[in-house]
């Protein structure tokens, strides 16, 4: 055994002193131990040898701590409290009852499934803390393959190799424009009427799928995009757009609260997709509070197929 964990008494010896300072009376700590006072005296005293120091001054009448019994006294209690609470505090952990779950997401994710999910898992597991934080599909991906991150909200654009995933929605993109724009006036576009229009995006790095989708779908219709701006996260672009330089695209879910400088317009004919999926590293046993977030999320209405 290491020597750091060699110590020249036992756990019970801790017991015993315990009992005997809270009763200030040998007897009575004896009795509650279901031990024979001569039996507990002996312990005391191998505790004290072991400690070098006396931990009570003991007459006829009455037992007191010495200043050594009490600084004992003080963190035995804790202690005793802690190793008390352990046997509890890892059956939690096992049964997935308390934890700590790292999970990102994107802005389509916020707007979609994830509150919902969010709220039905703090309901039934109050005792696993989340530790949610907005990123991009490519840093997710890095993330789930170092184990950095316990599961992710994303935009696959390929076979995600290592990862269980489950798609949760695939959506349309619309066009969100300035309210002040000409092409704002009609109810639904077409990707030819932004032939012109300077576009909103983002760096193609961060989700090359959707971005590779987007020119796939200009393409469809014979026109090259005028990229002006990438910016990350979405609320830059909409208040790029909101500031009237340019428009992007976003899904119809996403557009539901929008500041009234800005309107989004649905597009007719070939438009670019979005897909969200959540996504964790392949595992036999996954960590308990992260199989209940799991649980919770993959039962979502949104998220069956």
């Amino acid at each position: 055994m290491p020597r750091e964990y060699q110590f020249p008494f036992e756990l019970r010896h801790l017991v015993y002193f315990h009992e005997v300072a809270r009763h200030l009376h040998f007897r009575k700590a004896a009795e509650s131990l279901a031990l024979a006072q001569p039996a507990l005296s002996r312990q005391i005293a191998q505790l004290e040898k072991a400690l070098g120091a006396p931990l009570f001054v003991r007459s006829r009448r009455r037992v007191d701590l010495t200043p050594a019994g009490r600084v004992l006294a003080e963190r035995v209690e804790p202690l005793l409290r802690l190793l008390n609470r352990m046997p509890r505090d890892v059956r939690a952990v096992a049964d997935g009852e308390v934890g700590h779950v790292r999970v990102a997401f994107t802005g389509l994710a916020m707007a979609t499934v994830l509150p919902k999910i969010l709220h039905a898992f703090h309901l039934r597991h109050p005792g696993i803390r989340l530790e949610l934080t907005e990123s991009p599909t490519s840093a997710q991906m890095v993330a789930l393959q170092s184990g950095d991150l316990a599961c992710g909200f994303f935009h696959p654009d390929a076979a995600t190799v290592g990862l269980n995933t489950k798609l949760l929605l695939r959506e349309r993109n619309g066009v969100l424009l300035p309210a002040t724009h000409l092409l704002a006036k009609r109810a639904a576009l077409k990707l030819l009427d932004l032939a012109m229009v300077p576009l909103v995006l983002f760096p193609r790095t961060h989700n090359p799928g959707f971005y590779d989708r987007i020119l796939a779908a200009f393409a469809m219709v014979g026109i090259t995009p005028r990229i002006a701006e990438e910016v990350w996260p979405r609320a830059n672009a909409v208040g790029l757009i909101r500031a009237g330089l340019g428009a992007t695209f976003m899904t119809p879910s996403e557009a539901q609260h929008l500041p009234p400088e800005i309107v989004f317009r649905r597009l007719r004919g070939p438009a670019p997709e979005s897909r969200l999926v959540l996504g964790w590293r392949q595992s036999p046993n996954p960590e308990p509070a992260l199989a209940a977030f799991l649980a919770v999320a993959l039962a979502s209405p949104r998220t069956r197929d």
